[in-house]
């Protein structure tokens, strides 16, 4: 798989699909504030669609934006047990306790409280990147099939990565997350206008990312 190439590929398909479509590009803004719709029709386009699918069925693509939207949660849910567990067992809980009383020494609390929390979000981080990798195959298998289930099928999601290759496949989803952070860094530091900025380019990089994956998922076949 040629990432680089990828990654123009899909902005390429991104801008032919929303430049000068300009009632499609504002349908796909409002669909990102009603965020199962954005998420909708970027199932679309992982189905490997070309060019960009229409936004039509608006009923359809809500429902699939939520389907979407609960198996990233069930992805989700052992990162976040696990960073919980660490916070209490790590004394976050009793630190978070005693700031809510009189203590002699409350910087102390403050302290391990800081300390507890960062070391269960660095460990919800890695789990989420780890589990967020089978999370983007599962999410393929249902674009691809429409069934749920088959975001679950771990033996089968295993498979698609070595095909692909884990060290390329982890390398390809390292890339597009910093291409992703910087573009909306340089949006987020536009005084007064950055935010509004991020709302119109949403729809333009969730097609990038959603065309992107399947590319790479398209690279084992």
């Amino acid at each position: 798989m040629d990432i680089i190439a990828s990654i123009k590929e899909s902005f390429g398909y991104a801008t032919e699909g929303l430049v000068g479509k300009w009632g499609r590009w504002i349908v796909l803004i409002i669909g990102t504030i009603i965020f199962p719709l954005i998420m909708g029709y970027t199932l679309r386009v992982m189905k490997g669609i070309t060019p960009a699918p229409e936004t039509d069925n608006y009923g359809g693509m809500f429902i699939d934006g939520i389907k979407m939207l609960i198996i990233g949660i069930v992805y989700m849910i052992i990162p976040c047990i696990i960073g919980l567990i660490i916070f209490v067992m790590s004394g976050g809980l009793g630190a978070l306790t005693m700031l809510g009383m009189d203590v002699g020494d409350p910087g102390a609390y403050i302290g391990l409280l800081i300390g507890t929390v960062g070391i269960s979000f660095l460990a919800f981080f890695i789990l989420a990147f780890i589990f967020g990798l089978f999370e983007i195959i599962g999410i393929m298998r249902f674009a691809r099939s429409g069934s749920m289930g088959s975001a679950f099928e771990f033996s089968e999601i295993f498979a698609k990565i070595g095909s692909i290759g884990w060290v390329t496949y982890i390398l390809a989803i390292i890339v597009l997350c910093v291409v992703m952070m910087v573009i909306q860094i340089i949006l987020n530091v536009i005084p007064v206008i950055g935010w509004l900025l991020s709302l119109i380019v949403a729809p333009y990089l969730s097609i990038v990312g959603g065309r992107y994956y399947s590319l790479i998922y398209d690279a084992a076949d």
